[in-house]
C-alpha cells in the first residue's frame, strides 16, 4: 500500500501494463499468503479468489442482444474508449464495460438510492433505509422513466441495463468482486438483475450532496438556542460583491431587471435579500411578518420566521432546536453518494476565450470538489460511435458514473463543458403542525398522503414503516423518535396553531418532483454548438449546476439551468417555514429564459467557483447562502495577472492555476499575527516561521503547518466554544452556562456540554463564510467574539490581540503533542493527509479487511477554499474530507491535447494495477494525456476486446 506519497511512482501511460500485473499478482500472491496466517476468512481465500472479479480486457465475447461488433480499447491506465455503429450498442457496451470494472460500486449505489442497504449489509443500516424511503428516491426515478423521459432515452437506458445483466449472467458473487465474496461469510446476498430505474435514481443521490442550503437553514435555528439575531448575523456576513465579483458580470439580465421592477414586483426596498428594509439576510426591521435584522427573520430569538410580532415561532423552549438536532443526527449517518455538503466545498471551473490563449482558442478547466472514496466517484472513458450518423450519433469522452450512461463532464467533437455546484436554494423545511387525522394547512385538518414500506434485512426479520407526506412533502421526522418527542415540546407564539401531538418537520425538494435530467444529459453528449447547449442545459432541471461551455469555433459561455423555486415574500428560504401558514408555501417556478447567462463576454473568460451567480439586482432570490467568493477571486486574478499586457494562457497554465495553494484568510492574519509579543521563546519559535512566508500551503511547509493550527484555534476560541452542543464536534465537551438558567446570576452554575456532530460536519468548519465571519470582525478589535476565558494555564483574552496570542500559544502546544517539539520537523503534509477508503466493507468491515480494499496516507498541500482545494474541517481535525475529485484541462485547438486525471483508477477491484494508478500522479499535480482522435486512441491503446452479437 502507498504510505505517504508525494513522488509519482507510478508507471507512465505509455508503459506496457504486463509489469504492473506481475507486480499486481506479487501483491494479491502476498496479501493471501497474509490472510492464511491465522485469520478465518484466509482459509477460503486464494490467489484465484482475489482475481477472479478482475475484467477480460482482450480477445472476444460474445454478447445477446448487440447488433454488430464493438471494440472496447483500454489505455495504459484501463480508460476505456468504445467504439460502436449504433446508439443502441455503443450503451449497451457501456453497461457491460462499467459493470466489468465497478460493479460492486454501483450495486451499493441503487441500493442506497432505492433504500435497500440493509438487504446488503443487515439491521445497521435500517434506519438510513427508511430515512431513503421516506424521501422516496427510487419511486421518484420510476416516475420520472414512465412519464418524463423521452423515447431514445429509455432506448439507451435499456440497452445500458442490457450490457450491465449481460456481464453478471452466471456469475456468483466472487466473481463480480472482492467485496461479495467477503460478504459471502455474513449472509446469502447475491445481485440482481439491472434496471433502467436504477441509473436514473442515481441521479436523485448526486442532487441530494448538492441540493444546496439545507444545512444553513438547520444550523441558523439550532444557533438560537444560545445565540441572539444579531450574533448570528455576525456568522452569516453579506455577500462581498465589492471584493468578490459573480459569475454573470455582463448584464445578460439587464431587461428582465428593467422590466421586473417596472411591473412593482419585487422582495421589498431594502438592502438585504429578504422582503423589508433590513440589512440582514432576514425579513426586514419592521413589525411585519417575522422582523428582524439577524440571519434569520426575527427580532428576537427565534428560528427566523418571527417571535414577538411576526407570524412564527419562538424559541423559549428547546422544542425547534431539538427537532432539527434530530434531522442533523440522522442526515449525518447517512452514507454520502458524491460530496460532503457544507460550507466551503464546492468546485471550481473556468474557461478562457482564444484572445488570451497560445493557440488562439478556447481553453475550460474543471475540478469539482467532493468527498474522498475509493474508488473515485468518477470514472472516464470515451464513447464513439464510428461514423456519426441519425443511427448513431455520439462522439463523446469525460467523466460520468458508474451506473449511468453518457458522459456527465467532458466534451464531443465540437462542444466541451464543466460542471460546478451553483448553491441555488431548491430545499425548505416545513415545520408541521401535526393532528391525528392529519395536518393544519390555513383553517383545516388536511388527511397525508401514506404508503406502507417494507426493508427487508440480512440476516434478520422485515421491518415495516408508514411513510406520511404533507402538501410540502415527506415527514422526516417520522425517522427520528428524537424529533417525535422534541415536537411535542416545540415552544410557539400566540398566532400559532396548539401544540397538540406536537410538530413534525417536512421537506420540500425539487429533486422529489419528477424530471428530464436525464434527457439533458444525452442532449448535453451530442450538442453541437451554443444554441443546442442551451436548449440542452433547459432539461437540466436536478441538481441546479453552473455549466461552463467552449467549443470548436472560438465561442465561450455560461448557463445556470434548473429547476429553481420562487417563494411567497414572508420566505426566503434561509431558515425552516411554517408548514400552516400559505404564506411560507413556494408559488412557481423561474423561466428558463429568465435565468442568467453570458456568451462571449468581452473580458474574455469566466470563472465560476461557487460565488455568487448574479449580481443584487437580479430580481429574484436563487438563494440567500453563496459561497463567499475566495476561490473564485483568486482564480479571477491568476487569469487576469496572466493576460495582462497581452499575455497567453495554455494548457500548463490552467493546470498550474489548478494547484494553486495560496491562503487568502492567511494573507489577512500574517501580518496581525507577527506583530503580537508572544512572551513565551517557544512561541516566539513557532512565530518565526510565518516571517517571510509566501502563504502558499505546500505539503512540505512549516509554516503552513503552524499557521492553519492558529487559523483552527483562532475558530475554535473565537466562535466554536459559544456555539450549541449541536453543532459542536461529537464527544467535545465543554462547561458552559445553562440555556434558561433558573435564579440569581451569582448561584448559576455552569453544566456540562458534549458536542453531538460528526468531526467532518461541524462548526466552525474554517471555510470561506469563516474567512469573510472573521474579515469583517477584524477593525472590531473590542468585539465580544474576541473573548475567551482562561482554561487551565492558558490565558483569557478581553480582545483580539489577547484571543490570537492565545490561539498561537494552543497551536505551538497542539503541534507539539501532534508533530513533535522540533519545529524543523513539522510540515502541513503530515497534518493534512488523505486516507482513500471503500465506503462499505472499508470502513465498517473487519480490520484486515479494511487493509485490503483501503489506501493511504497521503501527504497533500493545498487547503480549505484554496483553490487547489483539499478541504478539511477546522472544528473537527486536519485530515482531508473532500478533494478535487478529478482534474481536466479541454484545449479546443488540438482536443489530443487535452489533459485530465481521476482521484482513484479506473477499477473497483482491489487489487487491480489500475485500483489507485492515478492516485500519485493526482497529489503531485500531474494529468494524463487524453486522446480522442481514433488516431490517438490508437496510439494509447494497449489492451482491444472485441464485442460481439
Amino acid at each position: 500500500m502507498p504510505t505517504d506519497t508525494t513522488a509519482s511512482t507510478g508507471q507512465q501511460p505509455g508503459k506496457s501494463g504486463r509489469k504492473r500485473g506481475r507486480k499486481a499478482r506479487l501483491f494479491v500472491l502476498v496479501l493471501v499468503l497474509a490472510l492464511i496466517g491465522g485469520v478465518a476468512y484466509g482459509g477460503y481465500w486464494s490467489v484465484s479468489t482475489v482475481r477472479a472479479s478482475f475484467p477480460q480486457t482482450e480477445g472476444s465475447i460474445t454478447l445477446k442482444g448487440l447488433s454488430g461488433n464493438v471494440d472496447v480499447k483500454r489505455d495504459g491506465h484501463g480508460i476505456p474508449q468504445i467504439y460502436a455503429s449504433s446508439d443502441e450498442d455503443l450503451f449497451m457496451a457501456q453497461g457491460y464495460v462499467q459493470a466489468q470494472d465497478r460493479f460492486y460500486e454501483m450495486d451499493v449505489r441503487r441500493h442506497m438510492t432505492a433504500g435497500r442497504l440493509s438487504e446488503m449489509f443487515g439491521a445497521g443500516q435500517v434506519d438510513n433505509d427508511a430515512f431513503l424511503r421516506t424521501l422516496g428516491w427510487e419511486r421518484v426515478a420510476q416516475e420520472e422513466y414512465d412519464k418524463k423521459l423521452s423515447p431514445a432515452t429509455k432506448k439507451y437506458l435499456q440497452a445500458y441495463a442490457k450490457g450491465v445483466n449481460a456481464y453478471l449472467e452466471g456469475k456468483e458473487g466472487k466473481e463480480i468482486s472482492l467485496e461479495y465474496a467477503a460478504l459471502g461469510f455474513e449472509n446469502d446476498y447475491a445481485p440482481g438483475e439491472w434496471t433502467p430505474v436504477d441509473s436514473v435514481a442515481w441521479l436523485k443521490a448526486m442532487a441530494w450532496d448538492l441540493r444546496g442550503n439545507m444545512q444553513d437553514e438547520i444550523d441558523r435555528a439550532l444557533m438560537t438556542s444560545r445565540l441572539g439575531p444579531k450574533q448570528i448575523a455576525d456568522l452569516y456576513p453579506a455577500y462581498p460583491y465589492d471584493r468578490n465579483k459573480p459569475v454573470v458580470r455582463e448584464g445578460r439580465y439587464d431587461e428582465l431587471t428593467e422590466a421586473y421592477e417596472a411591473s412593482g414586483s419585487g422582495d421589498g426596498d431594502g438592502t438585504g435579500t429578504g422582503d423589508g428594509t433590513g440589512t440582514g439576510t432576514g425579513d426586514g426591521t419592521g413589525t411585519g411578518d417575522g422582523t428582524g435584522t439577524g440571519a434569520g427573520g426575527g427580532d428576537g430569538t427565534g428560528t427566523g420566521v418571527g417571535t414577538g410580532t411576526g407570524s412564527g415561532t419562538g424559541t423559549e423552549g428547546s422544542g425547534v432546536e431539538g427537532q432539527l438536532a434530530g434531522l442533523q443526527q440522522v442526515l449525518q449517518d447517512l452514507p454520502t453518494a458524491v460530496g460532503v455538503n457544507g460550507d466551503g466545498i464546492g468546485s471550481n471551473s473556468w474557461v478562457v476565450s482564444g484572445d488570451h490563449t497560445i493557440t488562439g482558442e478556447p481553453l475550460l478547466a474543471n475540478d469539482p470538489h467532493l468527498s474522498a472514496s475509493l474508488p473515485s466517484v468518477w470514472y472516464q472513458m470515451g464513447l464513439h460511435c464510428r461514423s456519426v450518423s441519425e443511427k448513431c450519433r455520439y462522439d463523446v469522452t469525460g467523466y460520468t458514473f458508474a451506473g449511468m450512461p453518457g458522459v456527465i463532464i467532458g466534451h464531443n467533437q465540437d462542444i466541451a463543458w464543466g460542471l460546478t455546484n451553483s448553491g441555488v436554494d431548491v430545499t425548505d423545511l416545513y415545520l408541521e403542525k401535526i393532528t391525528g387525522d392529519g395536518y393544519q394547512y390555513g383553517d383545516k385538518v388536511v388527511p397525508f398522503e401514506t404508503r406502507e414500506e417494507t426493508i427487508k434485512v440480512a440476516g434478520g426479520a422485515s421491518r415495516k414503516i408508514v411513510v406520511r407526506r404533507t402538501n410540502n412533502g415527506p415527514l422526516l421526522s417520522d425517522r427520528s423518535d428524537e424529533l417525535v418527542r422534541t415536537g411535542k415540546k416545540a415552544t410557539v407564539n400566540s398566532e400559532a396553531p396548539d401544540r397538540g401531538d406536537g410538530y413534525g418537520v417536512a421537506l420540500r425538494w425539487t429533486a422529489l418532483d419528477p424530471g428530464r435530467t436525464m434527457d439533458s444529459v444525452f442532449a448535453i453528449n451530442r450538442a453541437k454548438d451554443w444554441d443546442d447547449f442551451r436548449e440542452a442545459a433547459t432539461l437540466f432541471e436536478v441538481p441546479s449546476q453552473n455549466l461552463v461551455y467552449a467549443d470548436t469555433e472560438g465561442h465561450i459561455g455560461y448557463t445556470l439551468p434548473g429547476k429553481i423555486p420562487t417563494r411567497a415574500k414572508k420566505h426566503d428560504g434561509a431558515v425552516p417555514a411554517l408548514g400552516w401558514d400559505p404564506g411560507y408555501q413556494w408559488t412557481g417556478w423561474i423561466e428558463q429564459d429568465e435565468l442568467p447567462y453570458e456568451f462571449d463576454p468581452e473580458r474574455g473568460y469566466i470563472v465560476t467557483a461557487n460565488q455568487a451567480v448574479v449580481g443584487e439586482d437580479y430580481p429574484y432570490t436563487l438563494t440567500t447562502d453563496w459561497g463567499y467568493g475566495a476561490r473564485s477571486r483568486q482564480i479571477t486574478d491568476l487569469i487576469r495577472t496572466k493576460i495582462k499586457d497581452g499575455g497567453k494562457l495554455s494548457t500548463d497554465d490552467m493546470r498550474q492555476m489548478q494547484l494553486d495553494n495560496s491562503s487568502s484568510i492567511a494573507k489577512l492574519l500574517v501580518p496581525e499575527l507577527l506583530k503580537i509579543d508572544t512572551g513565551d521563546p517557544d512561541v516566539r519559535e513557532a512565530q518565526k516561521l510565518l516571517e517571510g512566508w509566501d502563504r502558499t500551503q505546500d505539503a512540505d511547509s512549516a509554516a503552513a503547518a503552524y499557521f492553519n493550527s492558529v487559523w483552527r484555534n483562532i475558530l475554535k476560541l473565537a466562535f466554536g466554544h459559544k456555539l450549541p452542543k449541536e453543532l459542536r464536534v461529537e464527544g467535545q465537551c465543554l462547561w458552559v452556562d445553562p440555556v434558561n438558567p433558573t435564579g440569581p446570576a451569582d448561584e448559576v452554575s455552569k453544566v456540562r456540554e458534549c458536542g453531538q456532530r460528526a468531526a467532518d460536519q461541524a462548526q466552525p468548519d474554517g471555510g470561506d463564510r469563516w474567512f469573510e465571519v472573521v474579515r469583517t470582525l477584524m477593525e472590531d478589535e473590542d468585539s465580544e467574539w474576541w473573548t475567551t476565558p482562561k482554561r487551565g494555564t492558558r490565558p483569557a483574552a478581553d480582545n483580539r490581540d489577547d484571543l490570537f496570542k492565545r490561539a498561537m500559544i494552543d497551536a505551538r502546544w497542539e503541534l507539539t503533542a501532534k508533530l513533535g517539539k522540533d519545529i524543523d520537523s513539522w510540515s502541513w503534509g503530515r497534518l493534512h493527509r488523505l486516507f482513500l477508503k471503500n465506503q462499505t466493507l472499508g470502513t465498517e468491515g473487519p480490520g484486515f479487511l479494511q487493509y485490503a480494499l483501503n489506501r493511504g496516507p497521503w501527504k497533500l498541500g493545498g487547503g480549505e477554499a484554496t483553490v487547489n482545494a483539499t478541504g478539511w474541517n477546522a472544528a473537527g481535525g486536519y485530515e482531508v474530507v473532500w478533494v478535487p475529485s478529478m482534474r481536466m484541462v479541454v484545449n479546443l485547438a488540438d482536443l489530443d491535447k487535452s489533459r485530465y486525471i481521476n482521484l482513484t483508477g479506473a477499477s473497483g477491484h482491489a487489487y487491480s494495477s489500475h485500483y489507485v494508478d492515478q492516485t500519485d500522479k493526482w497529489a503531485n499535480g500531474e494529468l494524463l494525456e487524453w486522446p480522442f482522435t481514433k488516431e490517438a486512441v490508437d496510439k494509447s491503446t494497449e489492451d482491444t476486446l472485441l464485442l460481439k452479437p
